[in-house]
């Protein structure tokens, strides 16, 4: 069975807080803290895009910061995935996730493999921004939708339906750039999860499970040798087979 690769891109409301100035100031005290606004996310190479907004569920006519269904629907979505990718991931999505999973009670998801397209830009390339915005212009695979910075997160927390719109368009783009980066970059990356692991194919590409691949030698090691290739279908290169034992 192939791997089930989840791409994933959250926005939250910000903190609400007290401060004594409006410029760089440290908050004296948090009044309400942050909640999920909504959720995108796509399996790989399918065309749906799954976009889930508070306004969805019947509760925000009355509670309009209770994201409890919205983190259930997104806590079905992790358990499925055999890999998620997301940028930044590492240090947001999925810790802001799992931050929301534990307090509503939720166990964890069942356990998964991260690609964070952030680490990647920054360990193999020197672009001139890593942001996903950048990267999808530098790469030619689509832009970010442009909107009204801070005012849409403030609309939408005020319940505001067209700012509501726009956010649900504005994380749909995301996650679809996302996904382009994701393929542009992964050919690349080193640390990328063994796909074969899940297809049980070890004859095929580690990172993207095509079987077009052409063998080009071997790769040496103090003790033996291992099947050099490269994939014909995204140009990742890599090693696989047991390793032949010099004598």
């Amino acid at each position: 069975m192939d791997a089930r690769i989840l791409l994933l891109d959250l926005e939250t409301a910000p903190n609400l807080g007290f401060v004594w100035g409006i410029w760089e100031q440290n908050v004296i005290d948090v009044k309400k803290s942050w909640y999920l606004l909504s959720f995108a996310a796509k399996w790989a190479n399918e065309r749906k895009t799954h976009v889930r907004c508070l306004p969805d569920y019947p509760r925000f006519k009355s509670h309009k910061e209770d994201d409890k269904h919205l983190i259930a629907d997104l806590w079905k979505l992790l358990d499925e995935a055999d890999v998620v990718v997301a940028h930044n991931g590492d240090r947001f999505d999925i810790r802001k996730a799992n931050a929301r999973f534990v307090a509503h009670g939720l166990p964890p998801p069942s356990p998964y493999k991260s690609v964070d397209t952030l680490k990647i830009a920054r360990k193999h390339f020197k672009f001139d921004s890593n942001r996903l915005d950048d990267l999808g212009k530098y790469l030619g695979v689509g832009r970010k939708i442009p909107h009204t910075g801070k005012h849409l997160w403030l609309g939408c927390m005020n319940g505001d339906k067209k700012s509501w719109k726009t956010m649900r368009r504005y994380n749909t783009r995301d996650v679809t750039l996302l996904e382009r980066v994701y393929f542009k970059l992964r050919p690349w990356t080193t640390t990328h999860p063994n796909l074969t692991f899940f297809s049980r194919r070890p004859e095929e590409c580690p990172v993207c499970e095509s079987g077009a691949i052409k063998n080009t030698g071997f790769n040496y090691t103090r003790t033996g040798k291992r099947q050099r290739a490269t994939c014909k279908s995204c140009g990742h290169r890599f090693s696989y087979g047991n390793l032949i034992r010099c004598m």
